[in-house]
């Protein structure tokens, strides 16, 4: 990794934002709820519950109300089929490589190192055994010579614990500035702006991601070259934003204002703009409609999965409590209140551990008022009147 890479990890209520700058440009980007873990990386001592052939796997229950899906590929040798080597009822560890996601449960492997195997010994399934990496440990193992900024005193130690202390900063104040905060908020956002007005637009459906580019001042030109070097910079961007939203499975992107014949002259760019990414992305091609095809493999959910597009009242509630943190860190001793539509303040209620992590920051507790009136993203913050 470059020596102008710096990781930057800010903990807010009920949320830690992780990001990966080189050259003061975001390159790497997670947002991730502690109360609500993907799951990557967890140990389990699982129980299994049914049995699929069809499907070439079984259905495991991980813990209480967690079931994940163990394929027949992801069995221990020797290669058995998944109906001779398991049994109903039979405890068994693995370990999560796919968060829920899409709909559908996590997906696990049973092929285990012998200190994994070893975290089993003396558990009753179900049970979780281990969490695995969160995403400022991932990304800090990933670029091993970035420095590491966090504004979270129990994040920096955590980290401490696991990587060379000489690497990690504890930060008395915001480790986001405007830009970056900008940044995150452009992420929540379909539409990504490029130079000369042309963008993109990224419509995430459950089957696949659609990616959209738009020509702006250029729409209706007839000048083949400058199209060509627009598409050239989407590309670009168009791999940048694949790796900052974590989009994957099936990917399509639609480039602007080039015949389909024209478009072969973008897949070496394209292709080449996805060799940075760690997650290996493929690009298979283009279709006869001069659609460009990607694969990217799941493990983590996607960021949309994460925020909701457009945000959802939670992702808007957290918001809220990181708002009402900067206020109190400029009027310490002032009591507040976060006015919101009804289903915002629902979240929050549904999310006991962000408001707790708030009082604790804050000394004191935040006074939720419902509003019937209000609308999502129309919250305010206020002074308790006295």
């Amino acid at each position: 990794m470059s020596r102008d890479a710096v990781i930057r990890v800010s903990v807010s209520p009920g949320e830690v934002r992780v990001a990966g700058l080189v050259d003061d440009r975001l390159e790497a980007a997670w947002i991730e709820r502690p109360f609500q873990p993907d799951g990557v990386g967890d140990l389990y001592l699982a129980r299994v519950s049914a049995i699929s052939p069809a499907m070439s796997g079984a259905f495991l229950t991980l813990s209480e109300g967690l079931t994940g899906f163990l394929p027949e590929s992801e069995l221990p040798p020797p290669r058995r089929p998944i109906a001779k080597a398991l049994q109903d009822g039979l405890a068994l560890p693995v370990r999560v490589t796919r968060a829920a996601q899409g709909g559908k449960g996590p997906r696990v492997t049973a092929r285990l190192k012998p200190p994994e195997l070893a975290l089993a010994e003396g558990a009753r399934a179900p049970a979780l055994l281990k969490r695995g990496d969160d995403a400022a440990l991932r990304l800090a193992r990933a670029w091993d010579d970035a420095p590491i900024i966090t504004d979270g005193a129990a994040m920096a130690a955590g980290l401490r614990a696991n990587l060379d202390h000489g690497r990690i900063t504890l930060h008395h104040g915001a480790v986001f500035d405007a830009e970056l905060e900008e940044a995150f908020a452009e992420l929540a956002s379909p539409r990504v702006a490029l130079p000369g007005g042309a963008s993109l637009t990224i419509h995430p459906t459950p089957a696949l991601t659609a990616i959209d580019v738009d020509a702006g001042s250029l729409a209706g030109s007839r000048d083949g070259v400058a199209h060509e070097r627009m598409n050239i910079v989407a590309a670009q961007e168009v791999a940048r934003q694949i790796r900052l939203r974590n989009l994957a499975g099936a990917i399509l992107v639609d480039f602007a204002g080039l015949s389909v014949r024209r478009r072969d002259a973008l897949v070496a760019p394209l292709a080449e703009a996805l060799q940075g990414d760690p997650l290996g992305p493929q690009l298979l091609g283009m279709t006869r409609l001069g659609l460009m095809e990607i694969v990217r493999p799941r493990i983590h959910p996607p960021l949309h999965e994460v925020l909701g597009l457009p945000p959802t009242a939670l992702t808007l509630g957290l918001a809220a409590l990181r708002q009402a943190l900067r206020e109190v860190s400029a009027r310490p001793g002032t009591p507040l209140r976060l006015v919101a539509a009804p289903e915002l303040v629902q979240a929050l209620a549904a999310a006991p551990q962000a408001l707790d992590t708030y009082r604790l920051a804050a000394g004191r507790t935040l006074v939720l008022l419902p509003d019937r009136e209000l609308r999502l993203g129309e919250e305010r913050i206020e002074e308790l009147p006295a």
